[in-house]
Protein backbone atom coordinates (compact mmCIF):
# COMPACT_ATOMS: atom_id res chain seq x y z
CA UNK A 1 0.00 0.00 0.00
CA UNK A 2 2.91 2.46 0.57
CA UNK A 3 4.45 1.78 -2.39
CA UNK A 4 1.19 2.40 -3.84
CA UNK A 5 1.16 5.64 -2.19
CA UNK A 6 4.27 6.61 -2.28
CA UNK A 7 4.08 5.85 -6.58
CA UNK A 8 1.25 8.09 -6.59
CA UNK A 9 3.25 10.84 -5.24
CA UNK A 10 5.58 10.15 -7.62
CA UNK A 11 3.05 11.27 -10.33
CA UNK A 12 1.03 13.89 -8.91
CA UNK A 13 4.47 15.47 -8.65
CA UNK A 14 5.69 14.65 -12.40
CA UNK A 15 3.10 16.22 -13.34
CA UNK A 16 3.05 19.39 -11.83
CA UNK A 17 6.54 19.77 -12.90
CA UNK A 18 5.73 18.97 -16.38
CA UNK A 19 5.19 22.21 -17.84
CA UNK A 20 8.40 23.28 -15.97
CA UNK A 21 10.60 20.89 -17.50
CA UNK A 22 9.03 21.38 -20.76
CA UNK A 23 9.24 24.93 -20.72
CA UNK A 24 13.60 24.57 -19.71
CA UNK A 25 13.77 22.32 -22.71
CA UNK A 26 12.26 25.22 -25.21
CA UNK A 27 14.14 28.46 -22.97
CA UNK A 28 17.41 26.30 -23.80
CA UNK A 29 16.88 25.64 -27.41
CA UNK A 30 15.81 29.34 -28.17
CA UNK A 31 18.87 30.04 -26.19
CA UNK A 32 21.25 28.34 -28.67
CA UNK A 33 19.90 29.57 -31.47
CA UNK A 34 19.20 33.38 -30.61
CA UNK A 35 23.34 33.72 -29.10
CA UNK A 36 24.44 33.01 -32.58
CA UNK A 37 21.79 33.96 -35.73
CA UNK A 38 20.16 37.71 -34.22
CA UNK A 39 23.91 38.47 -35.13
CA UNK A 40 25.29 36.49 -37.43
CA UNK A 41 25.49 39.25 -40.62
CA UNK A 42 27.08 41.31 -37.69
CA UNK A 43 30.05 38.68 -37.12
CA UNK A 44 30.47 38.00 -41.01
CA UNK A 45 30.28 41.74 -41.75
CA UNK A 46 33.11 42.15 -39.14
CA UNK A 47 35.56 39.02 -40.52
CA UNK A 48 35.09 40.52 -44.52
CA UNK A 49 32.65 38.17 -45.42
CA UNK A 50 29.06 40.26 -45.89
CA UNK A 51 28.27 39.49 -49.66
CA UNK A 52 27.62 35.41 -48.17
CA UNK A 53 25.03 36.45 -45.40
CA UNK A 54 22.49 35.22 -47.94
CA UNK A 55 24.05 32.26 -48.47
CA UNK A 56 24.65 31.89 -44.81
CA UNK A 57 21.53 32.14 -43.57
CA UNK A 58 20.27 29.82 -46.48
CA UNK A 59 22.01 26.60 -44.86
CA UNK A 60 19.28 26.46 -41.86
CA UNK A 61 16.60 26.42 -44.70
CA UNK A 62 18.43 23.87 -46.89
CA UNK A 63 18.84 21.57 -43.78
CA UNK A 64 14.45 22.15 -43.29
CA UNK A 65 13.94 20.89 -46.16
CA UNK A 66 15.94 17.23 -46.13
CA UNK A 67 15.06 17.05 -42.30
CA UNK A 68 11.58 15.12 -42.43
CA UNK A 69 12.37 12.77 -44.87
CA UNK A 70 14.39 11.29 -42.79
CA UNK A 71 14.08 12.30 -38.85
CA UNK A 72 10.10 12.36 -39.04
CA UNK A 73 10.63 8.36 -39.96
CA UNK A 74 12.71 8.40 -37.53
CA UNK A 75 10.52 9.64 -34.51
CA UNK A 76 7.44 8.33 -35.95
CA UNK A 77 8.51 4.86 -36.35
CA UNK A 78 11.86 3.79 -34.45
CA UNK A 79 13.07 6.45 -32.05
CA UNK A 80 11.89 8.39 -28.88
CA UNK A 81 11.67 11.92 -29.58
CA UNK A 82 14.00 13.01 -26.73
CA UNK A 83 16.53 10.42 -27.50
CA UNK A 84 17.03 11.92 -31.09
CA UNK A 85 16.92 15.23 -28.93
CA UNK A 86 20.15 14.50 -27.59
CA UNK A 87 21.79 13.14 -30.22
CA UNK A 88 20.93 16.23 -32.41
CA UNK A 89 22.34 18.41 -30.05
CA UNK A 90 25.54 16.78 -28.82
CA UNK A 91 26.27 16.51 -32.77
CA UNK A 92 25.37 20.23 -33.20
CA UNK A 93 27.82 21.01 -30.48
CA UNK A 94 30.55 19.49 -31.89
CA UNK A 95 30.02 21.05 -35.22
CA UNK A 96 29.74 25.01 -33.77
CA UNK A 97 33.24 24.54 -31.38
CA UNK A 98 34.70 24.77 -35.59
CA UNK A 99 32.88 27.62 -37.12
CA UNK A 100 34.77 30.16 -35.20
CA UNK A 101 38.51 28.96 -36.94
CA UNK A 102 36.24 29.86 -40.49
CA UNK A 103 35.27 32.81 -39.40
CA UNK A 104 39.07 34.09 -38.27
CA UNK A 105 40.47 32.50 -41.72
CA UNK A 106 38.10 34.37 -43.54
CA UNK A 107 37.34 30.63 -45.09
CA UNK A 108 33.80 31.40 -46.72
CA UNK A 109 32.94 27.56 -48.05
CA UNK A 110 33.93 26.59 -44.81
CA UNK A 111 32.04 28.18 -43.10
CA UNK A 112 28.89 27.95 -45.41
CA UNK A 113 29.66 23.88 -44.81
CA UNK A 114 29.90 24.07 -40.81
CA UNK A 115 26.34 26.47 -40.92
CA UNK A 116 25.03 23.39 -43.15
CA UNK A 117 26.04 20.99 -40.92
CA UNK A 118 24.97 22.23 -37.85
CA UNK A 119 21.65 23.49 -38.75
CA UNK A 120 21.29 20.14 -40.36
CA UNK A 121 21.31 18.74 -36.67
CA UNK A 122 19.78 21.55 -35.15
CA UNK A 123 16.71 22.58 -37.22
CA UNK A 124 14.90 19.31 -36.73
CA UNK A 125 14.97 19.67 -32.70
CA UNK A 126 12.15 22.54 -33.60
CA UNK A 127 9.64 19.76 -34.44
CA UNK A 128 11.13 17.54 -32.09
CA UNK A 129 10.40 19.78 -29.11
CA UNK A 130 7.40 20.35 -30.37
CA UNK A 131 6.52 16.90 -30.96
CA UNK A 132 7.26 16.05 -26.97
CA UNK A 133 5.50 19.25 -25.76
CA UNK A 134 2.14 18.64 -27.52
CA UNK A 135 2.56 14.69 -26.56
CA UNK A 136 2.99 15.40 -23.03
CA UNK A 137 0.61 17.86 -22.65
CA UNK A 138 -3.13 17.61 -21.50
CA UNK A 139 -4.17 20.10 -23.67
CA UNK A 140 -3.27 21.87 -27.05
CA UNK A 141 -4.09 25.27 -25.78
CA UNK A 142 -1.17 24.84 -23.10
CA UNK A 143 1.35 24.90 -25.50
CA UNK A 144 1.74 28.61 -25.74
CA UNK A 145 2.64 28.50 -22.28
CA UNK A 146 5.40 26.16 -22.77
CA UNK A 147 6.76 27.97 -25.66
CA UNK A 148 6.84 31.17 -24.65
CA UNK A 149 9.92 29.68 -22.61
CA UNK A 150 11.44 29.57 -25.82
CA UNK A 151 10.97 33.48 -26.40
CA UNK A 152 12.97 34.35 -22.82
CA UNK A 153 15.12 32.06 -24.07
CA UNK A 154 15.89 34.08 -27.28
CA UNK A 155 15.89 37.15 -25.21
CA UNK A 156 18.49 36.18 -22.78
CA UNK A 157 20.33 35.39 -25.23
CA UNK A 158 20.35 38.73 -27.33
CA UNK A 159 20.68 40.75 -24.00
CA UNK A 160 23.65 38.16 -22.24
CA UNK A 161 25.87 38.63 -25.48
CA UNK A 162 25.29 42.18 -25.70
CA UNK A 163 26.10 43.12 -22.03
CA UNK A 164 29.09 40.70 -22.50
CA UNK A 165 29.94 42.53 -25.51
CA UNK A 166 30.43 39.68 -28.11
CA UNK A 167 27.10 39.82 -30.31
CA UNK A 168 29.98 40.53 -33.51
CA UNK A 169 32.23 38.01 -32.38
CA UNK A 170 33.07 34.78 -32.99
CA UNK A 171 32.34 33.61 -29.00
CA UNK A 172 28.88 33.58 -29.76
CA UNK A 173 29.43 30.09 -31.44
CA UNK A 174 31.52 29.17 -28.37
CA UNK A 175 28.37 29.69 -25.68
CA UNK A 176 25.96 27.98 -28.48
CA UNK A 177 28.11 24.80 -28.63
CA UNK A 178 28.75 24.75 -24.82
CA UNK A 179 25.14 25.17 -24.37
CA UNK A 180 23.81 22.79 -26.81
CA UNK A 181 26.23 20.06 -24.79
CA UNK A 182 23.94 21.03 -21.83
CA UNK A 183 20.40 20.45 -23.62
CA UNK A 184 21.84 17.11 -25.00
CA UNK A 185 22.49 15.80 -21.53
CA UNK A 186 18.97 17.35 -20.31
CA UNK A 187 17.30 16.38 -22.99
CA UNK A 188 17.95 12.89 -21.68
CA UNK A 189 15.60 13.41 -18.70
CA UNK A 190 12.31 14.53 -20.33
CA UNK A 191 9.31 12.73 -20.68
CA UNK A 192 9.28 9.62 -22.70
CA UNK A 193 7.66 10.22 -25.89
CA UNK A 194 7.96 7.16 -27.82
CA UNK A 195 7.63 6.70 -31.59
CA UNK A 196 3.58 5.82 -32.41
CA UNK A 197 4.35 3.97 -35.40
CA UNK A 198 6.94 1.47 -33.60
CA UNK A 199 6.58 -2.29 -34.99
CA UNK A 200 4.79 -2.18 -38.06
CA UNK A 201 6.01 -2.62 -41.18
CA UNK A 202 8.21 -0.14 -42.78
CA UNK A 203 7.07 0.69 -46.27
CA UNK A 204 8.83 3.01 -49.30
CA UNK A 205 5.67 5.06 -48.67
CA UNK A 206 7.38 6.13 -44.90
CA UNK A 207 10.86 6.87 -46.64
CA UNK A 208 9.04 9.85 -48.25
CA UNK A 209 6.66 10.92 -45.54
CA UNK A 210 3.63 10.25 -47.54
CA UNK A 211 1.30 9.82 -44.85
CA UNK A 212 1.72 13.30 -43.78
CA UNK A 213 2.20 14.76 -47.41
CA UNK A 214 -1.11 13.34 -47.80
CA UNK A 215 -2.45 16.13 -45.57
CA UNK A 216 -2.24 18.43 -48.32
CA UNK A 217 -5.46 16.68 -49.85
CA UNK A 218 -7.09 18.91 -47.56
CA UNK A 219 -7.75 21.99 -49.09
CA UNK A 220 -7.70 24.12 -46.29
CA UNK A 221 -3.87 22.54 -45.27
CA UNK A 222 -3.04 23.08 -48.32
CA UNK A 223 -3.53 26.57 -48.97
CA UNK A 224 -2.24 26.95 -44.82
CA UNK A 225 0.62 25.33 -46.55
CA UNK A 226 1.47 27.07 -49.42
CA UNK A 227 0.94 30.69 -47.08
CA UNK A 228 2.99 29.28 -44.67
CA UNK A 229 5.50 28.57 -47.45
CA UNK A 230 5.08 31.89 -49.08
CA UNK A 231 5.22 34.15 -46.01
CA UNK A 232 8.36 32.75 -44.79
CA UNK A 233 10.25 34.28 -47.79
CA UNK A 234 9.62 38.02 -45.97
CA UNK A 235 10.42 35.93 -42.61
CA UNK A 236 14.02 35.33 -43.92
CA UNK A 237 14.14 38.67 -45.00
CA UNK A 238 13.91 39.87 -41.49
CA UNK A 239 16.06 37.18 -39.78
CA UNK A 240 19.38 37.97 -42.08
CA UNK A 241 19.12 41.58 -42.73
CA UNK A 242 17.71 43.26 -39.65
CA UNK A 243 20.73 43.45 -37.40
CA UNK A 244 22.52 44.82 -40.36
CA UNK A 245 20.04 47.16 -41.31
CA UNK A 246 19.58 48.69 -37.71
CA UNK A 247 23.11 48.95 -37.96
CA UNK A 248 23.45 51.33 -40.46
CA UNK A 249 20.33 53.44 -38.93
CA UNK A 250 22.68 54.21 -35.95
CA UNK A 251 21.45 51.30 -33.72
CA UNK A 252 23.74 50.96 -31.25
CA UNK A 253 22.50 47.75 -29.11
CA UNK A 254 21.17 45.71 -31.84
CA UNK A 255 21.12 42.89 -30.13
CA UNK A 256 18.77 44.18 -27.19
CA UNK A 257 16.76 46.01 -29.43
CA UNK A 258 15.59 43.04 -31.43
CA UNK A 259 15.28 41.39 -28.29
CA UNK A 260 12.36 43.92 -27.95
CA UNK A 261 10.23 41.79 -30.22
CA UNK A 262 10.93 38.89 -28.31
CA UNK A 263 8.97 40.57 -25.29
CA UNK A 264 6.36 41.03 -27.03
CA UNK A 265 6.03 37.57 -28.49
CA UNK A 266 5.87 36.74 -24.70
CA UNK A 267 3.02 38.71 -24.32
CA UNK A 268 1.37 38.05 -27.32
CA UNK A 269 2.01 33.83 -26.60
CA UNK A 270 0.21 34.09 -23.70
CA UNK A 271 -2.88 35.37 -24.42
CA UNK A 272 -3.25 33.03 -27.43
CA UNK A 273 -5.26 30.30 -25.58
CA UNK A 274 -7.56 33.03 -24.41
CA UNK A 275 -8.20 34.20 -28.67
CA UNK A 276 -8.24 31.01 -29.84
CA UNK A 277 -11.71 30.22 -28.88
CA UNK A 278 -12.84 33.52 -29.78
CA UNK A 279 -11.22 33.66 -33.13
CA UNK A 280 -10.27 30.63 -34.35
CA UNK A 281 -7.40 29.44 -36.76
CA UNK A 282 -8.50 31.35 -39.88
CA UNK A 283 -8.48 35.04 -38.17
CA UNK A 284 -5.54 34.56 -36.09
CA UNK A 285 -3.42 33.16 -39.11
CA UNK A 286 -4.54 36.09 -40.85
CA UNK A 287 -3.64 38.46 -38.65
CA UNK A 288 0.05 37.65 -37.95
CA UNK A 289 0.53 37.98 -42.00
CA UNK A 290 -1.41 41.42 -41.86
CA UNK A 291 1.05 42.09 -38.90
CA UNK A 292 4.27 41.74 -41.28
CA UNK A 293 2.79 43.72 -44.25
CA UNK A 294 2.61 46.45 -41.40
CA UNK A 295 5.97 45.52 -39.96
CA UNK A 296 7.85 46.19 -43.12
CA UNK A 297 6.10 49.17 -44.41
CA UNK A 298 7.09 50.90 -40.68
CA UNK A 299 10.57 49.74 -41.34
CA UNK A 300 10.97 51.26 -45.29
CA UNK A 301 9.30 54.53 -43.27
CA UNK A 302 11.24 54.80 -40.48
CA UNK A 303 15.02 55.62 -40.93
CA UNK A 304 14.56 59.17 -41.10
CA UNK A 305 14.98 60.66 -37.25
CA UNK A 306 11.29 62.38 -37.42
CA UNK A 307 9.64 58.57 -38.06
CA UNK A 308 12.73 56.66 -35.62
CA UNK A 309 9.55 55.88 -33.37
CA UNK A 310 8.34 53.35 -36.34
CA UNK A 311 11.34 51.41 -36.09
CA UNK A 312 10.68 50.33 -32.57
CA UNK A 313 6.97 49.78 -33.75
CA UNK A 314 7.70 47.45 -36.20
CA UNK A 315 10.35 45.50 -34.17
CA UNK A 316 7.22 45.18 -31.55
CA UNK A 317 5.05 43.75 -33.99
CA UNK A 318 7.06 40.91 -33.82
CA UNK A 319 4.81 39.23 -31.45
CA UNK A 320 1.77 39.04 -33.41
CA UNK A 321 3.64 38.53 -36.68
CA UNK A 322 5.05 34.85 -35.67
CA UNK A 323 3.10 34.05 -32.93
CA UNK A 324 -0.14 34.52 -34.63
CA UNK A 325 0.22 32.75 -37.67
CA UNK A 326 3.73 30.11 -36.48
CA UNK A 327 2.79 28.69 -33.27
CA UNK A 328 -1.26 29.32 -34.25
CA UNK A 329 0.03 27.33 -37.23
CA UNK A 330 1.91 24.66 -35.40
CA UNK A 331 -1.89 24.18 -32.80
CA UNK A 332 -3.21 23.59 -36.27
CA UNK A 333 -1.18 21.02 -37.74
CA UNK A 334 -1.66 19.02 -34.29
CA UNK A 335 -5.18 19.21 -34.56
CA UNK A 336 -5.42 17.83 -38.00
CA UNK A 337 -3.04 15.62 -38.35
CA UNK A 338 -3.47 11.60 -37.62
CA UNK A 339 -1.76 10.43 -34.25
CA UNK A 340 0.46 8.10 -35.86
CA UNK A 341 1.89 11.44 -38.68
CA UNK A 342 2.18 13.93 -36.19
CA UNK A 343 6.20 13.77 -35.74
CA UNK A 344 6.07 14.12 -39.95
CA UNK A 345 3.49 16.69 -39.75
CA UNK A 346 5.54 18.88 -37.81
CA UNK A 347 8.69 18.38 -39.59
CA UNK A 348 6.78 18.75 -42.72
CA UNK A 349 5.61 22.33 -40.85
CA UNK A 350 9.00 23.51 -40.25
CA UNK A 351 10.45 22.34 -44.09
CA UNK A 352 8.02 24.73 -45.76
CA UNK A 353 8.53 27.31 -43.22
CA UNK A 354 12.20 27.18 -42.17
CA UNK A 355 12.75 25.04 -45.19
CA UNK A 356 11.72 26.25 -48.43
CA UNK A 357 10.06 29.47 -47.14
CA UNK A 358 13.33 30.62 -45.55
CA UNK A 359 15.76 28.92 -48.07
CA UNK A 360 13.73 31.51 -50.76
CA UNK A 361 13.93 34.52 -48.47
CA UNK A 362 17.27 34.09 -47.79
CA UNK A 363 18.34 34.02 -51.38
CA UNK A 364 15.87 36.63 -52.71
CA UNK A 365 16.68 38.96 -49.90
CA UNK A 366 20.61 37.99 -50.37
CA UNK A 367 20.30 39.32 -53.89
CA UNK A 368 17.68 42.17 -53.47
CA UNK A 369 20.55 43.20 -50.84
CA UNK A 370 23.72 43.08 -53.01
CA UNK A 371 22.00 44.87 -55.91
CA UNK A 372 19.82 47.82 -53.85
CA UNK A 373 21.99 48.05 -50.62
CA UNK A 374 25.28 46.66 -50.87
CA UNK A 375 27.65 49.57 -51.47
CA UNK A 376 25.42 52.18 -51.25
CA UNK A 377 23.39 52.16 -48.21
CA UNK A 378 21.35 55.36 -47.52
CA UNK A 379 17.76 55.81 -46.18
CA UNK A 380 16.54 55.48 -49.68
CA UNK A 381 17.58 51.96 -51.05
CA UNK A 382 17.02 50.56 -46.96
CA UNK A 383 13.38 52.00 -47.57
CA UNK A 384 13.32 49.97 -51.44
CA UNK A 385 14.74 46.81 -49.53
CA UNK A 386 11.75 46.90 -47.09
CA UNK A 387 8.90 47.90 -49.24
CA UNK A 388 9.68 44.62 -51.40
CA UNK A 389 8.95 42.24 -49.07
CA UNK A 390 5.88 44.78 -47.38
CA UNK A 391 4.18 44.26 -50.63
CA UNK A 392 4.70 40.62 -50.69
CA UNK A 393 3.04 39.64 -47.20
CA UNK A 394 0.08 42.26 -47.91
CA UNK A 395 -0.63 39.78 -51.15
CA UNK A 396 -0.07 36.59 -49.40
CA UNK A 397 -2.46 37.71 -46.76
CA UNK A 398 -5.26 38.21 -49.70
CA UNK A 399 -4.33 34.63 -50.96
CA UNK A 400 -4.94 33.30 -47.18
CA UNK A 401 -8.15 35.58 -47.08
CA UNK A 402 -9.85 34.15 -49.95
CA UNK A 403 -8.84 30.95 -50.02
CA UNK A 404 -8.75 29.43 -46.54
CA UNK A 405 -11.69 27.93 -45.81
CA UNK A 406 -11.35 25.93 -42.61
CA UNK A 407 -14.63 25.27 -39.89
CA UNK A 408 -13.10 25.71 -36.26
CA UNK A 409 -15.05 23.31 -34.29
CA UNK A 410 -14.27 25.27 -31.05
CA UNK A 411 -15.08 28.77 -32.42
CA UNK A 412 -18.52 27.55 -33.74
CA UNK A 413 -19.43 26.17 -30.18
CA UNK A 414 -18.60 29.39 -28.93
CA UNK A 415 -20.69 31.50 -31.58
CA UNK A 416 -23.54 29.15 -31.23
CA UNK A 417 -23.47 28.36 -34.78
Amino acid sequence: MSATVQESAGQRMQHKLLVPRLSLMMFMQFFIWGSWSVTLGLVMTRHNMPLLIGDAFSAGPIASILSPFVLGMLVDRFFPSQKMMAVMNLAGAVILWFVPQALIAENGVLLIALLFGYTLCFMPTLALSNNIAFHSLASRLSFPIVRVFGTVGWIVAGIFIGVTGIADSVAVFQLAALCSVLLAIYSLTLPHTPAPAKGLPLKVRDLFCADAFALLRERHFMVFALCATLISIPLGTYYAFTASWLADAGIREVSTLMSLGQVSEIAFMLIIPLLFRRLGVKTMLLMGMTAWFIRYAFFALGMSDETRMLIYTGILLHGICYDFFFVVGFIYTDRIAGEKVKGQAQSMVVMFTYGIGMLLGSQISGALYNHVVAGHASAQSWAIFWWIPAVAAALIAMIFFFSFKYRDEAVAEHRGD
